[in-house]
């Protein structure tokens, strides 16, 4: 029986009866989408945005008074073999005083030797800070540092044996920006030949390797013209555009590839090229959309996180995908129409296939592991679900942290081997609060006495140091006082003096001044609000991809069953991969092997954006694959027969594609960032363990169990419409339907 013609086979056939129209089509949305977004630039998140509780609130204050703090540096000048004492050492202090002063970027120059300046000499007295102000601060203040970076390089160089070097955020954030903009792009430039290798060799032709390449790469082009475009609206800082490329390779890959291989299947059985096309249109083209619609459902959920990140994640990536549906539905048939026979060009002379071989084959995989898995669903479910269950407790003691500056290795940067160096020689320097204030008596009597209390509290405080400083806004009703808290900003240390300060230290000085809006903002703040928030919305997020997932799913293949069966499948392979992430980064076990230094903590986003991602992404194989079982179904197959025929029809396909992407996944793991090994090593091993062990042995052992209770729909879910999502069959399929009733051993025959 053939079902209904959808929109996936709708359009198929439109893109392979016009097929320079479609491919005119896409190049010219390629183009204009690229156009367009050249004549913007991205809208990054303003500091409220990447904030969240208290230090949200903080930020939000600063921006409505409009009270920019300016972007305070600091030049460390420090003589291992001297102290601040000798004339060697005053004459690097006076040349770096003097050069500052001369970019005409700077404002606010205090020297070591003046009398303001003693605080900013180390207590062994061979280091002292040249404090100074940016002219412009804010967000552009980065964009305005390298005028004063080189003029600082300049003294470094005139007085060689004294280290002469600047720290401080705008400097740091201009390094970090260029090291993150080289690796990233290096990352993405290297992903394309991996791909095209390993799709070489899956197809074993040159030309079907290329075809979902170029599929990926003008998916990504265009993506990333439209997401500048939605950066206006939802901004998106450089790691959504990153995360974007990441996830546009691999779907955009993926997507081709099952198409691609249901072309060639349909070919080996005697179609002609635009009935084959036809064909993977309403199989595997189906399955994309799907797919895909799983994928951007699941992504969806970041929204519900409220947090400045997640929403750029999740506009970049939904958009990247939805792009590389609709290029796969419809410029992918159009190629491979156009392509016909020639797809085939380019082989590889070791796997040429004789023409008669390959009819038989139609695209399946003889595979060991299956038929026994077959043979003996039970105990292959019960191993399989242990050592999975076994790899996922580890998971269960997860610990989060931020790790901050410490997000890359110290040798990647030289920024933050200075940074380091001004930590050990002035603790807590380089991780100041800002105490927010907004009172209408600030400027009075009420608000001098408070501030003093507050720098009192400061020196005689532990955990906080001094000096305090202080800035007003032009009325001043609003201003914001800074305090250095001990440790890195990130860490116990730091958090700690956060919590003194806010619970102690800031209702006493404070307390008495009448009518005032208060709020703790700064490095620290962001950091342990922002955890805070994410545990908070973590179960709204994850029951958003559960629900729809589960309605997805229904709705797709009219089986309840079926629809919870998918969720406990990738339930267990993310908790897999959340414990091998907590035993490798969490506990150190990979820390020689990967090159990182373990901080005890997995970073804070990264549980959450993995969980949606691999959700969505393991839609991918276990679509595909359960389209091709309930396809086997429709035609009259039992179970058995069906889960047999459909997990060998798609083993290449889905071996293929999870090889592709954790190949791509991998290249973003091997990047310096702790935060990124973390997620693309995260992403490797989830994709090689729902790949392996969930869709070729839990699946199809689960499927076999269940036997025709697999496609179990209660009455009163009747209404969900047939062929609505599940099984189209290839048009005028020429496979003829087996009997039912046949046992595991006989379907394996």
């Amino acid at each position: 029986m053939r079902s209904r013609r959808g929109l996936a086979e709708a359009a198929g056939r439109w893109s392979a009866t016009h097929r320079w129209t479609a491919v005119l089509v896409w190049l010219a949305f390629v183009v204009v989408a690229t156009l367009l977004g050249s004549m913007a630039e991205t809208k990054s998140p303003s500091a409220a945005q990447l904030a969240n509780g208290e230090a949200r609130q903080a930020e939000e204050i600063l921006d409505r008074a409009g009270l920019t703090l300016p972007a305070h540096e600091v030049v460390l000048v420090q003589d291992p073999d001297g102290t601040v004492d000798s004339e060697r050492f005053r004459a690097a202090v006076e040349d770096t005083v003097k050069a500052l002063n001369g970019t005409g970027r700077t404002a606010n120059v205090v020297s070591p030797l003046d009398p303001a300046g003693p605080a900013a000499v180390s207590a062994d007295r061979h280091s002292a800070l040249v404090q100074f102000d940016l002219a412009k601060g804010g967000p552009k203040a980065k964009d305005e540092v390298e005028p004063v970076l080189d003029a600082v390089a300049g003294v470094a160089k005139a007085h060689q044996g004294i280290r002469v070097e600047q720290f401080g955020d705008a400097s740091f954030q201009h390094a970090y920006d260029a090291k993150l903009h080289t690796d990233y792009s290096n990352a993405e430039t290297l992903s394309f030949p991996v791909t095209l290798g390993i799709l070489f060799i899956a197809f074993g032709a040159a030309v079907a390797a290329v075809v979902p390449v170029l599929l990926a790469a003008t998916v990504v082009t265009a993506a990333g013209g439209l997401v500048v475009l939605a950066s206006q609206l939802v901004p998106i800082d450089q790691n959504g555009s990153s995360v974007m490329s990441l996830i546009g390779i691999a779907v955009g890959v993926d997507y081709s590839l099952f198409y691609l291989k249901r072309v060639r299947e349909e070919r080996a059985r005697g179609r002609g090229t635009e009935a084959a096309v036809i064909a993977a249109a309403a199989t595997s083209g189906r399955s994309v959309l799907v797919s895909g619609l799983t994928v951007i459902v699941a992504l969806a959920g970041l929204y519900l996180s409220g947090n400045g990140i997640f929403l750029g994640m999740a506009t970049a990536t939904i958009t990247v995908v939805a792009v590389a549906v609709v290029g796969s539905l419809t410029v992918l048939p159009a190629l491979l129409s156009l392509l016909g026979h020639r797809i085939d060009k380019g082989r590889i002379p070791l796997r040429r296939r004789s023409a008669g071989s390959a009819a038989p084959a139609a695209g399946r995989v003889r595979t060991p592991l299956v038929d026994r898995v077959l043979r003996r669903p039970a105990l292959w479910l019960s191993v399989c679900t242990a050592v999975l269950g076994a790899l996922l407790v580890p998971a269960l003691g997860l610990n989060t942290s931020d790790s901050g500056v410490g997000d890359l290795p110290a040798d990647s940067l030289p920024a933050l081997q200075t940074y380091q160096r001004i930590q050990q020689a002035f603790p807590g320097a380089g991780s100041p609060a800002k105490v927010v204030i907004k009172a209408d008596g600030l400027s009075g009597t009420e608000g001098r006495a408070a501030l003093e209390r507050l720098r009192a509290a400061a020196d005689s405080t532990p955990g906080l140091r001094g000096p305090v400083t202080f800035h007003a806004g032009a009325d001043g009703t609003v201003g914001v006082a800074t305090v250095a808290l001990d440790g890195n900003g990130t860490d116990r240390a730091s958090a700690a003096a956060l919590a003194t300060l806010r619970d102690t230290v800031v209702p006493t000085a404070f307390g008495a001044l009448r009518g005032a809006e208060i709020a703790v903002g700064g490095t620290t703040a962001v950091s342990e609000d922002g955890r805070t928030h994410l545990s908070d919305s973590t179960p709204w997020v994850a029951g958003f991809v559960l629900l729809f997932t589960f309605g997805v799913m229904l709705f797709s293949f009219r089986s309840i069953v079926l629809a919870g069966l998918t969720l406990v499948l990738n339930l267990l392979s993310v908790g897999a991969a959340f414990g091998l992430i907590v035993l490798v980064f969490q506990n150190g076990w990979g820390e020689g092997l990967l090159g990182f230094t373990a901080t005890g903590g997995i970073a804070s986003w990264v549980p959450l954006f993995l969980f949606v991602f691999l959700f969505g992404l393991s839609m991918d194989y276990h679509v595909f694959v359960v389209s091709r079982i309930r396809e086997n179904r429709d035609r009259g197959l039992s179970t058995v027969e069906a889960v047999a025929d459909g997990v060998r029809g798609t083993a290449g396909a889905v071996t293929g594609a999870a090889v592709v992407m954790v190949a791509v996944a991998a290249v973003f793991g091997a990047l310096p960032q702790l935060s990124m090994k973390e997620s693309g090593v995260g992403m490797s091993v989830a994709v090689l363990l729902d790949a392996t062990l969930v869709r070729i042995v839990l699946l199809p052992a689960a499927l076999v169990l269940l036997g025709d209770r697999s496609w179990f729909l209660p009455r009163a879910l009747s209404w969900i419409p047939v062929g609505g999502g599940h099984g189209d069959t290839a048009p005028e399929s020429s496979e003829r339907p087996a009997a039912p009733g046949r046992t595991a051993e006989e379907a394996l025959v």
